[in-house]
């Protein structure tokens, strides 16, 4: 990958609204983020928007109620990912507390059912012989699957907060902030975002009809389940915007009270993580890929009954199951790693000659990684990629990740409309999507997706970008600064950690861990204030250089804690 452009994040302040309180470097890092108040980063559960402002509550309320009622069978259909899983046990987990007595779980197998509510899922689940089918995190785009159970007569709820297409399943209610005519103000919601929601309206709806105090049931206090919500919300790397920080912050509260799933305090166990300093990037950099290696590789239903387990003895047993996986796959990601670079490498071509839409595909690559592929091939090449495995019966199925400028989701969309013949299916985000094809039509398929992303990019798009907060000072480069800035986010997709830049001077480099590299570094020539910093990953042709004596590093200000002692640590994203 070329050198990237490190630019300076732009902020204004002189429309900005914070008091003493904030100190000015934190000023100056919100009004980057498009944030000009104390009052968009209060993170209190009080101001969350309503849940009456989503779209078809009411239809999905009286489904419920009615199913209460009458003790009707519900099955939850969830997704193989985190968000998926913890959709799933949120859900699951209300409604026994609300009284349903008769509430189960299926989670497709990805490698033979595929992604949603398909008509085989259907069939499956007739086995249940539910009166009500809840999707979870899936079924915007479920035409078929919806239409057969509604011919079997089971009513169908959906939620989910994937974009819709231009046609919308037939279902008895569908509660998606997404959805044409929502005016629901955060657009979003992970899944579990809008089952916690829909779940809420539940509770208070039941509560003013008495239903809790005439059937001698405690009212189920909402925030139990905040410890999943934050969990699938980090996982699946939505925005965090106003809503999702204060989810996500609540949640991270409970955790590093002890107020957690014997299952999520069995991950962070196994990933050495200590939930007392629990970060938002400890969610999605160590619990979540555990919890989403079953999906990838397995099935995901290791990982709900590790997420709904109440016995922390069987709860380690399944987070120890999730660990293994998780293992297993990064074996597997890193041979398809090695083999991709080897492939592009074959081709001889430099970066201005690389497709603008970038399609790898190898026949032994394994479906559940292909996404994790995409997204490591798209950092290095800085284009949008699409990464194929072959399904079988003559289908290949992608997972596409994009870079900022291009909404993948949407370029399919564009493909699929300019040649109808080429997807079989797709569905996904602005920055991932998901798809199958005909085998045979994979290079017209590759030309045409090069086509789209060079109609809808430019050469500029093309050029990494790093941006930054500018620089520390060194009265700046202390414990306190880090303290303050873990303790301000929660930080995360569109609300990105701080990121720093600067020179210093180099006093000690050695590799740790086969290829990591450990720096001891001075903010000048007389090395009155060392710091330590580490980057992870880099290029040992290159580390440790001994003729270097500076470095340019871009950076995040981090709490090292070894041996009860606490000390600042660079966590190094770029060095030069």
């Amino acid at each position: 990958m070329s050198k990237p452009v490190i630019l300076q994040r732009a902020f204004d302040l002189s429309g900005s609204h914070f008091g003493p309180q904030t100190p000015p470097l934190l000023q100056r890092i919100y009004a980057a983020r498009g944030v000009t108040s104390e009052i968009e980063l209060e993170r209190t559960l009080n101001r969350l928007p309503h849940p009456q402002a989503l779209r078809g509550l009411d239809a999905a309320l009286e489904l419920l109620e009615q199913a209460l009622r009458q003790q009707q069978r519900v099955l939850i259909v969830g997704d193989f990912d985190a968000d998926g899983a913890t959709s799933s046990a949120v859900s699951l987990l209300a409604l026994q507390a609300m009284g349903f007595q008769q509430v189960d779980f299926i989670v497709p197998n990805r490698f033979e059912y595929g992604y949603g509510l398909t008509p085989e899922i259907v069939e499956l689940g007739k086995d249940y012989q539910p009166d009500l089918i809840i999707t979870v995190d899936n079924g915007i785009s479920s035409i078929s699957g919806v239409a057969a159970a509604k011919a079997a007569g089971i009513k169908v709820l959906i939620t989910d907060h994937h974009l819709p297409g231009a046609q919308l399943p037939e279902a008895d209610a569908i509660v998606n902030p997404n959805q044409h005519g929502c005016e629901f103000p955060s657009k979003n919601l992970a899944g579990v975002g809008v089952v916690f929601y829909l779940m809420s309206a539940l509770r208070s709806r039941l509560r003013d009809s008495g239903w809790f105090a005439k059937n001698n049931i405690p009212e189920p206090n909402m925030a139990d389940w905040l410890d999943l919500v934050a969990l699938g919300t980090v996982a699946d790397v939505v925005p965090l915007d106003a809503t999702n920080r204060i989810l996500v912050h609540q949640g991270l509260q409970r955790i590093r009270a002890g107020k957690t799933r014997p299952g999520i305090q069995a991950l962070l166990d196994l990933s050495g993580r200590d939930r007392q300093r629990l970060v938002s990037a400890d969610l999605g950099f160590a619990i979540g890929p555990r919890l989403n290696a079953a999906g990838r590789l397995d099935d995901m239903s290791i990982g709900i009954q590790c997420l709904l387990e109440t016995d922390p003895y069987l709860a380690r047993e399944y987070a120890v199951q999730l660990d293994e996986l998780n293992r297993d796959r990064r074996v597997i990601e890193a041979d398809m790693q090695r083999e991709a670079l080897e492939a592009l490498d074959q081709l001889h071509l430099d970066e201005q000659q690389l497709p603008w839409g970038l399609c790898l595909f190898d026949a032994d690559w394994h479906q559940g990684v292909v996404g994790l592929l995409a997204s490591r091939i798209k950092d290095r090449v800085h284009r949008p990629v699409i990464a194929f495995a072959d399904a079988g019966n003559g289908e290949f199925k992608g997972s596409a990740r994009s870079i900022p400028g291009l909404h993948i989701r949407d370029a399919l969309d564009a493909v699929a409309s300019r040649h109808p013949e080429l997807i079989s299916k797709f569905g996904g985000h602005a920055m991932a999507a998901g798809l199958s094809l005909p085998g045979e039509r994979y290079w017209d398929f590759v030309a045409a997706f090069d086509d789209e992303v060079r109609r809808q990019l430019s050469p500029a798009d093309l050029e990494a970008e790093i941006l930054t907060d500018g620089i520390l000072e060194p009265g700046e480069l202390n414990i306190d600064t880090a303290q303050l800035l873990r303790e301000s986010g929660p930080w995360g997709q569109h609300f990105p950690e701080p990121l720093f830049e600067g020179e210093f001077f180099i006093v000690q480099q050695r590799i740790v861990g086969e290829k990591h590299l450990k720096l001891v570094l001075a903010l000048d020539k007389g090395k009155r204030q060392l710091i330590d910093a580490i980057a992870f990953n880099v290029d040992t042709e290159q580390w440790p250089n001994p003729a270097a004596e500076k470095v340019s590093l871009v950076y995040k200000l981090d709490i090292n804690l070894w041996q009860g002692r606490e000390s600042v640590q660079l966590m190094v994203e770029w060095i030069s």
